[in-house]
């Protein structure tokens, strides 16, 4: 499956902004079942300053520095990727949860992808003995890590209710847990929270979510989400395997990953610093189409 995708992030600041820099996570993340064929990248103003590299765990960043006055920001990112995620792994099939913890810990590779990088507290995942209390009935001995972590994914899917005015993107894990509320962000803390808690490797993924129309309405542009879920480390031989839990649902073709990292701080699309003493707002517009015809 082929996919157009377009992003457009547009900042307004309440006053004019002299200098400000920024790293933008918003070009598509090579990997496996994903071929980029064509990518481009809009900014308004024009940088003073522009550099394209990947951080750490693969992910391409823009790093762009602005020396201008300036009272706004927008940037369009525009990409072309070849979806192909092959077949699934049948849960069941998947080793013990307690081997793949015994293989992580184990672990000495500190490659970008190795599970090591996923196992201990991040920035917005602490290990918390909430969320072991929380997963441990889905955890019982010898149970298939993927197996496990479906039940668990299915558990935050019926247990927490998505609002968008519950959080925003500093809300601790644990704050959303607690108050069973929040978006596609909390869910999948919270999931990596409960992961790690027992000691697997779980990675914080984003991306993007095609969206459907209901039946006989039209499609409409920009409607498309900018969207979060859950890696697991299922072992060597089935390797990382990405749950959805604000959905329910394995990420499959209607789930294109842009950036992977231990939580949300590693994926942020636009941070950075700005000299500004006025309010500022955002707007942002996501169009994720397939190509008819093509398969």
């Amino acid at each position: 499956m082929i996919f157009d995708i377009r992003q457009t992030t547009s900042y307004t600041y309440g006053s004019f902004v002299p200098f400000a820099a920024h790293v933008l996570r918003l070009m598509p993340l090579s990997q496996p079942g994903i071929d980029i064929i064509a990518r481009d990248m809009f900014i308004d103003p024009t940088p003073s300053e522009f550099s394209a590299t990947r951080d750490f765990f693969g992910n391409a960043t823009t790093h762009i520095t602005l020396k201008t006055p300036h009272n706004g920001l927008t940037v369009e990112s525009r990409f072309t990727v070849h979806l192909n995620r092959g077949l699934l792994a049948e849960p069941e099939a998947t080793p013990p949860w307690e081997a793949v913890r015994a293989a992580a810990q184990a672990m000495v590779s500190l490659a970008p992808r190795s599970p090591v990088h996923q196992l201990f507290p991040s920035r917005h995942v602490p290990l918390d003995a909430a969320f072991l209390d929380y997963a441990a009935v889905h955890f019982g001995p010898g149970r298939p890590v993927l197996a496990a972590a479906t039940d668990l994914m299915q558990q935050i899917r019926a247990d927490f209710l998505y609002d968008p005015t519950a959080t925003d993107v500093m809300t601790p894990a644990r704050a959303a847990f607690a108050a069973r509320r929040g978006v596609c962000q909390d869910f999948a803390h919270i999931m990596i929270g409960c992961l790690r808690s027992f000691g697997l490797p779980a990675a914080y993924v984003s991306g993007y979510l095609r969206t459907h129309p209901l039946p006989g309405m039209p499609r409409l542009e920009g409607a498309d989400a900018m969207h979060a879920w859950v890696s697991v480390w299922c072992g060597d031989e089935f390797g990382w395997q990405d749950l959805d839990p604000t959905n329910g649902m394995r990420a499959d073709t209607d789930h294109i990953a842009l950036a992977f990292g231990r939580d949300y701080s590693d994926v942020s699309p636009i941070d950075g610093v700005i000299f500004d003493s006025g309010r500022h707002s955002l707007s942002v517009s996501v169009d994720v189409r397939e190509r008819a015809g093509v398969q």
